[in-house]
């Protein structure tokens, strides 16, 4: 079956523009920890509520936390959406799960994830959240 010139130029400039779009990589990070999921993402949430919101931090104003601890799924998790359209999607998703088996040891892990996590106050909130999982407190 022979395309039309036409098609087939079509065809390899769409080609072409797929080969230049920019491949980034999602940022997302796993971490472990032995407390249960509801607790791990409360702890989380509360610090973060005092760290970035009731702090007044610049960083997180235009930002709004939404508190999902008391989840049915089985996976707690907080998200950061905008301020001024709370219903949107999640910018920054920390949601945590037990894994494991009676056999290996039970354990939650947290993952964090979103388009949040690419830009200058996503890596920051990131760090945070590494550093207040591993028990820490402090807002810096």
């Amino acid at each position: 079956m022979k395309l039309p010139a036409t098609r087939l130029l079509i065809i390899a400039g769409a080609l072409i523009l797929a080969a230049c779009q920019s491949k980034t990589t999602p940022i997302s990070t796993s971490m472990n920890t032995k407390q249960k999921p509801e607790n791990a993402v409360a702890s989380i949430a509360k610090i973060a509520q005092k760290c970035w919101f009731q702090s007044g931090d610049k960083a997180f104003k235009t930002y709004r936390m939404a508190n999902e601890v008391s989840s049915f799924s089985g996976q707690p998790r907080i998200l950061l959406v905008p301020r001024k359209n709370p219903g949107g999607l999640p910018l920054l998703v920390v949601q945590a799960e037990q894994k494991g088996d009676v056999a290996s040891g039970k354990f939650t892990n947290i993952n964090a994830f979103g388009p949040l996590l690419q830009t200058t106050t996503g890596k920051r909130a990131l760090g945070d959240v590494n550093r207040w999982n591993r028990g820490e407190t402090s807002c810096n």
